[in-house]
């Protein structure tokens, strides 16, 4: 009998006015890939389950909204097996909020009185004696226990990855092989342009900008903003910017780039800046990666795409890439290494020295929710993206550093 246990991965998706639906681990890496909670109900069936909600969850779950994907649609499952009984609901309203409270407690009991056949309960047995204080339930732990973080720098450590050939042909053939390893990694899905909507423009001070609207086949999108010195032919140089904090705090950089007579696109992917406007993607970025796709590789397709549209509209050969912070720098580089040819150069500030970083810092899941990505770190460094994203030149500039 699990109480505000679960809920469809849909339903966490589509209410979003009670902020995160759940806790990032129920949206295990690739867990729900062609499945959901509602094909685990339906696979109890025909052995009893109670469920039981809270109708003004203060957490997750509430009542009235999981009740249609958790319950509902299991009914007919245990109705094949003449089992309507065995499957069973519960609403709490008493207090209604996130809980396990009396009134939940009292269900429970019941409902195992009916299955294994107690007598019934209907009011719980005061257990204030019984209760211990948190100094009696102390057990205690090894000193040299090991926390999560510190299991995860262990087993970091202890990456051993292939070696770079040196020889010319060798280190192709290399190269190749780790585009194709980084493409499957990150589930890299080629993306295309539907629509790339004009939506304002503005001529000001000798500076002319278009803001467009990216829609792509996958029914994600992007925004960004064109600009150049009024004058500028279509023939000059492009350079992408990126920020973590988004283009509106990319002003320095785009204002360099057009005072050396170039174009300028002030780009915002999926989950950064004006394409995102809660405060934390993690939780969507978790379901992402729980229903089998890689949030990074979804960002770098993205880039790849509206880099080649940049690359027509500016005509020009190849473009120049300039990045600001962590989460945009490996979205940049993994774009770049799995196309090496369609940027010249890749300028980061503020990016990070390694990977490794994240679990030096630490860095917290919420600070950049895209770059934990199964086996990443233990396939790749950044380095090794900027050797397979070659003949692009990567350079990277003040580099984040960790406090320990």
């Amino acid at each position: 009998m699990p109480v505000a246990g679960f809920s469809s991965f849909r339903t966490r998706v589509e209410v979003r006015e009670y902020g995160d639906l759940g806790d990032v681990e129920q949206s295990g890496t690739d867990f729900l890939d062609g499945q959901d909670y509602t094909h685990l109900i339906a696979m109890m069936a025909p052995r009893p389950t109670q469920l039981a909600y809270n109708a003004e969850d203060s957490c997750c779950f509430r009542a009235s909204l999981v009740k249609p994907l958790i319950f509902d649609a299991t009914v007919p499952f245990y109705r094949l097996y003449g089992k309507e009984d065995a499957l069973g609901w519960h609403e709490n309203r008493d207090p209604g909020t996130h809980n396990y409270q009396q009134d939940n407690r009292e269900q429970s009991y019941q409902c195992f009185s009916k299955v294994f056949g107690l007598p019934v309960v209907d009011t719980e047995i005061p257990a204030g004696p019984e209760l211990k204080t948190y100094d009696e339930l102390v057990v205690g732990l090894p000193k040299d226990n090991l926390t999560i973080l510190g299991l995860a720098r262990k087993l970091a450590k202890a990456n051993a990855r292939s070696p770079v050939p040196s020889e010319g042909a060798e280190e192709s053939a290399w190269a190749t092989s780790e585009r194709q390893e980084l493409a499957k990694l990150v589930r890299y899905k080629p993306v295309r342009i539907s629509d790339a909507q004009a939506v304002a423009a503005t001529k000001h001070l000798g500076v002319e900008t278009t803001s467009y609207l990216f829609l792509f086949d996958n029914g994600l999108a992007a925004n960004g903003v064109w600009l150049n010195a009024i004058g500028v032919g279509r023939g000059a140089p492009v350079t992408i910017i990126l920020n973590d904090g988004g283009k509106k705090n990319a002003g320095v950089e785009v204002s360099d780039r057009i005072n050396r007579g170039e174009q300028v696109l002030a780009l915002d992917l999926l989950f950064v800046g004006e394409a995102w406007k809660s405060p934390s993607p993690d939780a969507y970025v978790q379901i992402l990666h729980g229903i089998g796709d890689r949030p990074i590789g979804l960002e770098a397709a993205q880039l790849l795409e509206v880099a080649r549209w940049a690359r027509s509209r500016g005509v020009v050969q190849s473009l120049r890439l300039e990045i600001t912070g962590m989460r945009t720098q490996v979205a940049g580089l993994v774009a770049a290494a799995l196309e090496p040819t369609l940027f010249s150069k890749i300028i980061v500030h503020e990016g990070l020295p390694s990977l490794g970083f994240l679990l030096e810092k630490p860095v917290k899941f919420q600070e950049a929710p895209e770059l934990f990505c199964l086996d990443f770190y233990k396939e790749f460094d950044l380095d090794r993206l900027a050797l397979i994203a070659a003949p692009a030149e990567v350079t990277t500039e003040k580099v984040l550093r960790s406090s320990r």
